[in-house]
């Protein structure tokens, strides 16, 4: 294959990825935001010379078009904020912590609306505890004792718990710390690894145990995901020490499937 083709085989599945992450976004409801424009327009601009064949015009005119559609979801993202008087929690939060506890206090107080509960005891209330009383075995039958069942003890061994489940080998706490210190000794290099690079193994099962830990050093705090949304690339950053994120700042749940299809391309050298 010459340059030439490469280079407009290239530009296709650029062109591509941008019409269905445009997509994406408008049929998710997705923050429109997450589209960068400027390198779009910078990808779409790179790659128009190439273009000759009807065919290929036609797939730079439509990404195009997804990519005005997201930019005029943008500015009805930003109307919408504008109008309904939407302030970002993060500024709010900001301006709490300068404010003095009187002040705070005293904006509490005419903002405060104590929700009033009144309860009594009615005629069909009343029937109704009439009814159950009335449904209850005499005393005597509900406090008979009943024989105690014997069972017969068999010792188990630690293999078999194990086996069962019922106790870990190691606890989970230790057990991510250590996945941990492998996910920095991975990422050493430049910082960061690409998901399928860290989670990958020769077996399914593996893989899928690799991606269930991973999944809980994002959510603790010992790692974060770093997406090119363009690229279609996840890349896994680990810190240095545990950052905190609930309470901090909105999470956005980020499903990464895992199926054994996937799993098999990567396995032969596919990028997934």
């Amino acid at each position: 294959m010459s340059t030439r083709k490469q280079r407009k085989a290239q530009g296709k599945a650029h062109l591509q990825r941008i019409i269905d992450l445009c997509r994406t976004v408008e049929e998710r409801g997705i923050d429109p935001f997450l589209v960068e424009t400027d390198d779009v327009l910078k990808t779409i601009r790179e790659y128009f010379p190439e273009w000759g064949d009807p065919e290929e015009r036609c797939l730079d005119a439509e990404a195009l078009h997804e990519l005005a559609s997201t930019i005029k979801l943008q500015s009805e993202w930003v109307k919408h904020r504008s109008t309904s008087l939407y302030t970002d929690p993060f500024l709010i939060e900001e301006k709490l912590q300068r404010l003095p506890k009187e002040e705070i206090a005293a904006i509490f107080l005419k903002s405060w609306r104590p929700i009033v509960e009144f309860e009594q005891l009615s005629p069909n209330s009343f029937m109704e505890a009439i009814r159950y009383w009335q449904s209850l075995a005499p005393i005597n039958e509900r406090w008979q004792r009943s024989e105690s069942l014997r069972i017969q003890t068999e010792t188990t061994t630690r293999e078999e718990l194990l086996d069962q489940q019922i106790i870990a080998e190691r606890e989970f706490s230790q057990k991510l710390e250590t996945f941990w210190e492998e996910l920095k000794q991975e990422a050493k290099a430049e910082g960061k690894i690409e998901y399928w690079s860290f989670i990958g193994a020769p077996t399914y099962r593996e893989t899928v145990r690799r991606a269930y830990l991973t999944s809980f050093l994002i959510t603790y705090g010992y790692a974060t995901l770093e997406i090119d949304w363009l690229e279609e690339i996840i890349h896994i950053k680990p810190f240095t020490i545990p950052v905190p994120t609930i309470g901090k700042k909105q999470a956005i749940s980020l499903p990464i499937p895992i199926t054994i299809e996937d799993w098999q391309r990567w396995r032969e050298g596919v990028k997934t």
